[in-house]
């Protein structure tokens, strides 16, 4: 634990760098929050893309979600898009999971073995 002294001279307010992140009380455009995010999340992954069919608190509809991809934030997104392209359907990109509405599993599995990534299909 930090001492008084140490608590009470921290910078209160200051309109010098704009808004701060409030992780690393760093200026936004110094933040590097998201970049060390991503790197954390792309270290646990086992190097297997699990395909997933969800109905869970969608009101019974149907999604298909594709998670443990091994990219970036940004190839995670042109991923994302062009499996959306392949499926004909509309989906999502959120927290690193890719969600594809619809049933697409075979689709999307063939597709993503072509890419060269190794594929499970996951659930029920």
């Amino acid at each position: 634990m930090a001492s008084l002294k140490d608590q009470l001279s921290g910078l209160v307010y200051s309109t010098e760098h704009g808004d701060i992140c409030p992780d690393c009380r760093h200026p936004l455009a110094d933040c590097r929050c998201a970049e060390q995010d991503d790197q954390q999340r792309l270290d646990a992954l086992d190097g297997i893309v699990r395909i997933r069919r969800e109905t869970s608190g969608r009101k019974g509809k149907g999604v298909t979600t594709v998670t443990g991809v091994p990219l970036a934030e940004a190839e995670l997104k042109t991923l994302a898009r062009a499996l959306k392209k392949r499926c004909g359907s509309g989906g999502a990109l959120k927290e690193g999971v890719i969600e594809i509405q619809g049933d697409h599993r075979e689709t999307l599995k063939a597709e993503l073995e072509r890419q060269g990534f190794r594929v499970k299909l996951a659930g029920g």
